[in-house]
Formats: structure tokens, sequence, C-alpha cells
């Protein structure tokens, strides 16, 4: 699971096994961002809002991130019992959405990353470290 801001840079990322469901990753992932700022005080642990895809569809968390402050701003899967929970004026931003598969496809650019040689979780996800920091260079100097 990897976190970007607004402009495809990687903010936080998460490890985990394939089999647990992304939503309950969602806060996890959440955790591990920390972005400082110019001047004194603590970093940022939260974002504004939180723009996903149709997985992260689900009342609980966005009860949960309501509670924290965050706006989630998911689409609505086809199969929805529950009445929609928003209107159309925030999905506008899921525009956005593919500064996100951007990110991704970066680090597809990562061989490493893409077979996954390595077995060991603590190795796989220096190396994901290893490719933001890449990635984040790559964009800061151009």
């Amino acid at each position: 699971m990897v976190l970007v801001d607004g402009a495809g840079a990687p903010l936080g990322v998460h490890l985990d096994s394939a089999s647990p469901a992304e939503v309950k990753l969602a806060e996890v992932t959440l955790e591990t961002v920390r972005v400082g700022h110019v001047g004194p005080g603590r970093p940022r642990t939260r974002p504004e809002r939180l723009i996903a895809d149709k997985a992260y569809d689900s009342d609980p968390l966005r009860e949960r991130l309501a509670e924290r402050g965050i706006e989630l701003i998911v689409p609505h899967r086809r199969n929805r019992k529950k009445p929609a929970t928003q209107d159309g004026r925030p999905l506008r931003r899921y525009k956005r959405r593919w500064i996100v598969e951007r990110t991704n496809a970066w680090l597809q650019n990562f061989r490493r990353l893409v077979v996954r040689y390595e077995r060991s979780a603590e190795i796989f996800l220096g190396l994901v470290h290893m490719a933001c920091a890449v990635i984040l260079l790559k964009r800061v100097l151009g």
C-alpha cells in the first residue's frame, strides 16, 4: 500500500500479505505518514482528504476517518445495498486518481519489486523505501 500526495510523491508505505482487504489496511498505511513543514511544530499526520478506488467503499471506514477529520472520497460500488452517502460534488476530485496509478507505474520500473526475489518482508520493505527515495530524488533533481 502506497499513499501519495497530489503530485505523486510517495508519503507512506505499508507492507502486508495479500490476504487482508485493502479497507483494513488503509488506516495502518495512514499511520506511516509524517509530513514536515517549514518552521517549528510536529509533522502532519492527517491529510484533509483521502481519494481511493471502489475497494475502499466502506461506511465504517468513512466514519472512522471522519472522526479523525479526514474526508474519504470514494465512488460507491455498484452492488452497494445501503443508500449513497455522498453526492457527485466530492467525486469530481476522483478524476485525479491517475496520479496514484502513475506512482504505482513508477514503482513498477524497479524490477526487484515486480518480481519479488526477496523472501524476507523486511528486505522487501527496505527496497520499496529505497525505490520511493529514488522517485523523490528524481522529482527534486528533475
